[in-house]
């Protein structure tokens, strides 16, 4: 049995994928192109509504669809945590109820805690990424991602790919 064991996982036998994400970074807010950085404030704004009590972590979305519409998101928790709901989530989802045949261009995310300043760019959590792929999929066209902390840097990826390489779609359920 070990021999067995040994046998196939040999390297002979193993294969191995390597995956490569490119990310765009600025050096700050200000940095980025006008209709972002308007994006970006609303984002802001949004994240100011944030019913965070519990986590004290107030997070933003807002995302440009097609037809010129801006759309908003603030995380709304729960104190049973798997009831609440992202930022991100919150502004797809309603840009879906209300915009169902709307491509979404653009997302935008601007996290902040009332514990520390936030420096670093703060990036969809794996629920959003995937309800942010499912859309994507949906739509047939790439959106764009960009998300920062309180302060510094923010950056951008050209698609919900490169932040979510292997994702799972309805292709999977088949």
């Amino acid at each position: 049995m070990l021999t067995a064991t040994r046998d196939f996982f040999s390297l002979n036998k193993l294969k191995k994928i390597e995956l490569h994400t490119q990310l765009s970074v600025f050096k700050s807010k200000e940095s980025l192109p006008l209709l972002t950085r308007d994006l970006m404030e609303a984002a802001e704004k949004a994240r100011e509504k944030a019913y965070a009590p519990y986590s004290n972590f107030r997070v933003g979305a807002a995302l440009l669809l097609d037809n010129g519409e801006v759309v908003t998101g603030n995380n709304q928790e729960n104190a049973a945590y798997p009831s609440g709901l992202c930022a991100e989530r919150v502004a797809v989802f309603f840009a879906g109820s209300q915009f169902p045949n709307t491509k979404i261009l653009q997302l935008v995310v601007s996290a902040r805690s009332e514990k520390k300043t936030l420096n670093v760019p703060i990036p969809p959590c794996g629920a959003c990424r995937q309800s942010i792929a499912e859309y994507e999929i949906k739509q047939n066209h790439p959106i764009e991602i960009f998300f920062m902390g309180e302060t510094g840097q923010v950056i951008k990826a050209d698609s919900i790919k490169v932040l979510l390489p292997l994702l799972f779609d309805g292709n999977s359920l088949k």
